[in-house]
């Protein structure tokens, strides 16, 4: 028979049922320590009380009216969003996914209304995950992805990442734009350098190009400011966001200037339950949090400490881990042996890490981990690692 969920996971064959500040509760009882945060989205923590006194506030008075009708709560979160980012505009989506095929409308869109309709190419780069839509897995390119889903979707092209001469060959006179995540996730949690990223800015502006920045990851807090943006000294045109804005509840973002989103009138985009009223309390509530005083400053602080940490473990099993690589709370160890292997280590554990590409394991701990969580989670990775050695001694 065939299966009555989409076969298109392959799940571990765990439920967790409840969970608690940066600790998750299996059916079995279990405890686990969770360092991938739901890929980055659980960035207050588990049953975070603020989040869910606002969800169930509103809950009780209104879930959903369409985007025919004012909705209050999108006016406060998009001020807020302005109030702390380059952009004047923001429109609510439900995923990072319909976030990025806005991005895309946006820069056609401007491009059209700008006189160069011909402009329609999106430019991307390799190791990059924009989202599992046809568009974004084409703006993607990664091969697994687009395999029999027919003929790529047109006007989107791949250069490697960091290739400026590469970059340079590419841009045509069809080019409308570049997206870039500014610290690769699923690619392997790959910082992308800042002049690189510098000359990006430089490229859009001397060839009237958009600047599109994916931070669905990377964005409220994840690399220790609001935006990894703010550590370049430069701002893009757009930029995506979802997974954390909204602490657990599905909300994205996308974020613009006023030039770039200047094509954009009436009738030109829309969704049914982006913005709708349960997403934006919990939205404004989470940006709430992300902006208090000392959130951030902990994320920087505590980010430093589990760097620190990392680089001691990496010293310790050598046969096990090659280096440390990414930025804030959004950290990859490389690895020497597969990703899997020590995941399933650290899971047997009681710690929740994730794999990415590149042969990762990918940290995302809640935001709101404590130094003694960090140290709770170094002893576990301790442990698996010395699983893993004593097993590989005993197949020698």
């Amino acid at each position: 028979m065939f299966p009555v969920l989409l076969p298109t996971y392959n799940r571990t064959d765990i439920a967790f049922v409840r969970g608690e500040g940066s600790w998750l509760f299996a059916e079995d009882g279990k405890r686990y320590l969770d360092f991938g945060a739901g890929i980055a989205v659980n960035a207050f923590g588990h049953a975070n009380p603020k989040l869910v006194a606002a969800l169930t506030e509103q809950a009780g008075k209104l879930w959903h009216t369409s985007n025919l009708y004012r909705v209050p709560g999108q006016q406060s979160l998009a001020e807020k969003l302005v109030a702390n980012s380059f952009a004047d505009t923001v429109f609510f989506t439900n995923s990072g996914a319909e976030a990025a095929e806005l991005a895309f409308k946006m820069a056609r869109r401007y491009q059209y209304v700008s006189g160069h309709p011909e402009r329609y190419q999106i430019i991307s780069f390799e190791g990059a995950f924009h989202g599992r839509t046809l568009a974004t897995i084409a703006a993607t390119g990664n091969e697994k992805y687009l395999e029999g889903f027919g003929p790529k979707v047109q006007g989107f092209d791949q250069v490697p990442l960091e290739d400026l001469p590469a970059l340079n060959r590419m841009i045509g006179p069809q080019t409308a734009a570049l997206i870039i995540e500014p610290l690769q996730g699923e690619g392997g949690v790959r910082p992308v350098a800042p002049e690189f990223l510098r000359a990006l800015r430089k490229i859009c502006d001397d060839k009237g190009l958009l600047l599109i920045f994916d931070e669905i990851q990377t964005g409220i807090g994840r690399t220790g400011k609001l935006f990894a943006y703010e550590w370049l000294g430069i701002v893009p045109d757009i930029m995506c966001i979802a997974k954390a804005i909204g602490g657990g509840f599905p909300l994205g973002a996308l974020l613009a200037t006023a030039e770039a989103a200047k094509g954009m009138t009436v009738g030109t985009h829309g969704t049914t339950f982006g913005g709708n009223p349960l997403a934006m309390a919990v939205g404004n509530a989470a940006l709430d949090l992300a902006l208090a005083p000392g959130f951030l400053e902990h994320v920087g602080k505590v980010a430093g400490y589990l760097n620190q940490q990392l680089g001691a473990l990496v010293a310790a099993h050598p046969a096990i881990f090659e280096s440390v690589r990414g930025q804030g709370l959004m950290l990859g160890l490389k690895m020497k042996i597969p990703n899997t292997d020590f995941i399933t280590a650290a899971r047997q554990a009681g710690l929740v890490v994730l794999p990415a590409g590149d042969n990762v394991v990918r940290l995302l701990p809640p935001l709101t981990i404590s130094e003694s969580e960090v140290r709770e989670g170094m002893e576990l990775m301790n442990r698996a690692a010395a699983t893993l050695e004593s097993q590989k001694a005993a197949a020698q």
